[in-house]
């Protein structure tokens, strides 16, 4: 488990950004003959929890959109909203919304998201941040998410991913191996 720091990249290589893996001490990258990966990937900007392996079939299995298996993020948004904008917000995102093109990608239909809204400000009830729990793993999935509501992501920290938890003990770009608990939790989602 890694709490990934803000503007590392998902890659092995890369000749602007470091790595998420440049910290890593090298007898950990290749154990048993086979390279330790992450399980997916976060974007540049995003924080937070990435779990690596060295057991592709587990992987597979975790990155699978097929297996809907949930992520947790947490977001800040540019724009405060109202409660009645927070229970829209909630609403379209668990019937899934149209996922504007970005780069590559065109036009996608959204899986259903769940938005749970963080403590308001003060009575207002207004707030910028909320959970959101998502199964797919769409390109940019959670930022194009409240770009189609019209509104848009300004920090982005990923907390849950399948059974983990991200360790907040665990300073941005720290690491530490996976429990024995966190292990068996894992391999009880592919058997």
């Amino acid at each position: 488990m890694m709490n990934k720091a803000g503007g590392t990249v998902c890659s092995t290589v890369s000749d602007r950004r470091k790595t998420v893996y440049s910290d890593f001490p090298s007898e950990l990258l290749s154990s048993a003959g086979t390279s330790l990966h992450t399980v997916g990937r976060l974007d540049a900007d995003t924080e937070g929890l990435l779990i690596f392996t060295n057991d592709g079939k587990l992987s597979n299995f975790l990155t699978r959109p097929e297996n809907k298996i949930r992520k947790v993020y947490f977001v800040r948004l540019l724009r405060k909203l109202s409660p009645a904008e927070q229970d829209s917000y909630k609403t379209e995102a668990e019937k899934g919304v149209s996922l504007p093109p970005e780069k590559k990608f065109g036009v996608q239909q959204g899986g259903s998201a769940q938005i749970e809204w963080i403590c308001g400000d003060g009575d207002s009830g207004f707030s910028d941040s909320c959970k959101i729990s998502v199964t797919e793993g769409k390109f940019h999935e959670v930022k194009r998410i409240f770009r189609a509501l019209g509104n848009e992501v300004v920090y982005l920290k990923r907390i849950e991913f399948a059974t983990i938890c991200l360790d907040e003990n665990l300073a941005p770009g720290a690491f530490r191996a996976l429990s024995e608990d966190e292990v068996r939790s894992l391999e009880a989602l592919t058997s």
